[in-house]
């Protein structure tokens, strides 16, 4: 995810990390919604993370652990919280078929950084269930 907008630019586009947090928090603060942004490269603390968390909602890009890491789905499924799994690009239409979406409540892809809005808005209106 670091690498975003220097590598893939025609998967990916041009956003850098930064800017997708930027864009994030300022929608969260739009639409109401707190949020902690979080990253690593380190499944385990992706796991660790999710596992204390005190939110009532969770978006994931699971990147590079989309396939092969089946602790985060577990993670994901045992968790408290309603969980969205999302992705800039359609990882499904570069054949990936990911193993953490049937572990959320929800999965959005190919969507842009509007898919994070519409994540946002869908986390907000769960964790109000």
């Amino acid at each position: 995810m670091e690498l975003r907008g220097t590598v893939d630019i025609e998967i990916f586009g041009t956003m850098t990390l930064p800017e997708y947090d930027e864009h994030i928090q300022e929608y969260a603060s739009e639409v109401g919604v707190d949020v902690e942004i979080f990253h690593s490269n380190e499944e385990g603390e992706v796991i660790a993370k999710l596992k204390g968390t005190d939110a009532n909602a969770a978006l994931i890009n699971p990147g590079g652990y989309t396939t092969g890491h089946p602790a985060l789905a577990d993670t994901i499924r045992e968790a408290p919280i309603p969980t969205l799994e999302i992705h800039m690009s359609n990882p499904a239409s570069r054949g990936r078929v990911s193993e953490i979406g049937p572990a959320c409540r929800g999965v959005i892809t190919g969507m842009g950084i509007v898919g994070y809005n519409l994540g946002l808005q869908a986390a907000k209106q769960l964790a109000n269930d």
